[in-house]
């Protein structure tokens, strides 16, 4: 099995692809609906994919950072799983919101924060000197 390292590389790959897809997501209706960038406004799924594009790169700023703490100083593989948690709930997130019923995107952007939390958690836990 790959060191905690190795994994946390794994985690943040897999969360830049989902970022890539969103912001796919976001050009080709873009381009189905004949928004012109720089507008953010338009047609209703071409609004809700950008905000949930946006959202992404707004959680990703948390995401990173924690998992590689969460990684160096609490080690082992519970970040990577932890990690993995993240990423499925931004998938989980991505397919709610590009509902009309927004609400849909509750359990995803909820799944999400726990495990932000979770990250948070073992990144002072390791950092206090309690580790894997």
């Amino acid at each position: 099995m790959p060191d905690g390292n190795h994994l946390a590389a794994i985690d943040t790959l897999l969360a830049i692809l989902v970022a890539f897809v969103a912001a796919g997501r976001v050009g080709q209706l873009r381009a189905k609906y004949g928004i012109q960038a720089p507008a953010c406004a338009g047609h209703p799924d071409f609004e809700r994919a950008f905000r949930m594009h946006a959202n992404t790169v707004e959680n990703l700023v948390l995401f990173i950072p924690l998992l590689w703490l969460a990684a160096l100083f609490f080690g082992g593989q519970v970040p990577f799983w932890v990690g993995l948690v993240w990423v499925v709930s931004r998938v989980i997130y991505m397919v709610g919101y590009a509902q009309e019923n927004t609400q849909k995107r509750g359990p995803g952007a909820l799944l999400g924060v726990i495990a932000l939390v979770g990250l948070a958690v073992l990144a002072v836990l390791g950092m206090v000197g309690i580790q894997a």
